[in-house]
């Protein structure tokens, strides 16, 4: 018997995540108490994982409750060209090393500084679903 590995993010919906640095939203939930807020990412195809740097709230939600949401949406004069939202589990990584090159990544990704936002902690996020819609 041979296994196929089965992709869980459609490749068109990598090569949208992929295409262009644009603005996702994070969903995070803790005691039912729902938080969204703005993140940077970058879609790691090759292991279907999130790479996002982040601090504070979102942190503490993560490390309590690491089943996430990520939403990303591109919009041009007012009109939606594109959808991904994905289901995932958030992992921390507290290796400062690792989160150094991920921020440098990101930040390359959106053309900022490779050390903007140094305080901010590597959270990697494994894709477990993935739909999308283009327009």
């Amino acid at each position: 018997m041979v296994e196929t590995a089965v992709s869980t993010v459609p490749p068109e919906a990598e090569r949208l995540l992929e295409s262009e640095p644009v603005m996702a939203h994070l969903g995070t939930c803790v005691e039912g108490r729902p938080h969204v807020a703005p993140v940077w990412y970058r879609y790691v195809a090759d292991e279907e994982v999130v790479e996002i740097v982040t601090t504070g709230r979102k942190l503490a939600n993560i490390r309590e409750n690491p089943r996430v949401s990520l939403s990303i949406q591109k919009d041009e004069a007012g009109q939606t060209r594109w959808m991904v939202s994905l289901l995932g589990t958030a992992t921390v990584v507290d290796d400062p090393d690792e989160t150094a090159a991920a921020r440098r990544r990101i930040n390359e990704k959106y053309g900022a500084e490779p050390a903007a936002y140094a305080e901010n902690t590597l959270v990697r996020i494994a894709v477990g679903s993935a739909s999308y819609r283009t327009y």
